[in-house]
Formats: structure tokens, sequence, C-alpha cells
């Protein structure tokens, strides 16, 4: 009775334990596999395009300080001579909020010509934003740019999409919620495995290809 007890116990537990032993293990795959693939400045490879992941911008079109920083290695990578094309992608799915252009601005204002800049209006997310950077903007080897603990999903996931990817971590300083924000990656890391591996869905927006090759101010909605 007490060794069929036992029994039950350790079967609850497992039971119980599986869905983290799942989430865990997947995120720990995710990590590893792009950390093989994130380098410094020095040792990026050249490539097509410099892909910016977005972040919060305020009102006044200017950008968050995670979201400088993102911007000020993409431009050092610029000027280290690995790509002078670059790909802004963010969220831009409402009038009143745009990432993309405060991030075209940004560069602007450091002297990159913009038909050098090319914008994903559509970027709602890191799966859509490295889709579209591969269907829409037709490119094959790029550096993705963003905080090391979101890097290595957007790496994961362009390497799983056929890309030859590198990443660029950009964290210049301590940011806030960083605790929260590592969390919540976890999570994400997941879900985009989940997108990645079983449901394949496609972007909310696709459209009509626009080569890196052409003019980025083909992308400009003003």
């Amino acid at each position: 009775m007490l060794k069929a007890n036992k029994r039950k116990l350790l079967a609850l537990i497992l039971i119980l334990a599986a869905p983290f032993l799942v989430v865990f293990g997947i995120d720990a795959h995710v990590k590893s596999e792009a950390s093989k693939y994130i380098v410094n400045l020095e040792e990026a490879p050249k490539a097509d395009a410099i892909l910016v992941l977005g972040a919060r911008v305020y009102p006044n079109g200017s950008v968050s300080e995670i979201l400088s920083d993102r911007l000020k290695v993409a431009l050092e990578l610029q000027d280290a001579g690995k790509s002078d094309t670059f790909i802004v992608s963010g969220d831009h799915g409402k009038i009143d909020y745009d990432e993309v252009n405060a991030m075209r601005s940004f560069l602007e204002q450091h002297n990159v010509l913009s038909e050098h800049i090319f914008m994903d209006h559509a970027g709602f997310s890191t799966y859509e934003s490295i889709y579209r950077a591969r269907d829409i903007f037709k490119t094959q080897k790029i550096l993705i740019v963003t905080q090391q603990y979101h890097l290595m999903r957007a790496v994961y996931a362009a390497r799983q999409m056929g890309l030859d990817a590198y990443g660029v971590a950009s964290d210049k300083q301590v940011y806030a919620k960083m605790a929260y924000n590592q969390a919540r990656e976890v999570l994400a890391r997941n879900k985009d495995f989940a997108y990645l591996h079983l449901l394949k869905p496609k972007p909310t927006y696709l459209g009509d290809p626009i080569p890196i090759t052409s003019d980025g101010r083909l992308t400009a909605d003003r």
C-alpha cells in the first residue's frame, strides 16, 4: 500500500512538472542554438543588411533608450563596413504610433542616406520582422541588432527560416524592467518555437517584394 502511494505521488509530481520541463527545455534549446551566431562588432561578418528590431517610441517621435542603443550599434556596424543598408522593423499599425519613421529619422540625423533605409511598417512581432526581412526585402545574410535577452530568439528564428543570420547585442547600459523582460522572454521563445516548428503562421501583412537591392525610399509613407 505504501509503495503504491509512493508511485502515485511520483507520477503526480512528474505530471505537474512536465509542462515546466518542456517550457524551460525549449528555452534552453533556443538560447544554446542561437548563441553560436551571436558575435561582437569586430567579429560580425559583412551582410546584405542590418536589421534593427523596433521598441518603444514616445508621442513626440523620439526613441526610447533601449531603441536608441539598438540604432547606435547599427550605426557602429555601418561604420565598421559590415553593411550600409538598414531595415528598420517595428510597429506602425496605428496612425498615432510609429516606430519605423522614428527609427528612420534617427538614422537620417546620423547621416544615413534615405535610400539605404528600408522601413518595415508591419513588424508587429519578432517572428513577423524576420519573416518579412526574408520574403519582402529578400535578404539572405543579415545582422540583427537588439538587446541580448531578445537577440537569442531573433537569431534562432532567422536561422530556422533559412537566413544566414548573426546577432550583435546592443546592451549599452542597464535597462529598467529587465528582470520582467527576461522572464517574459522565456514564454516568447516557446511561442516562436511553436510558430517555427508547428504552426508556421503567415505574417499579418505580406505584399509585393521590395528587395534591398532597390531604393529604400520606396518604403516611405510620408
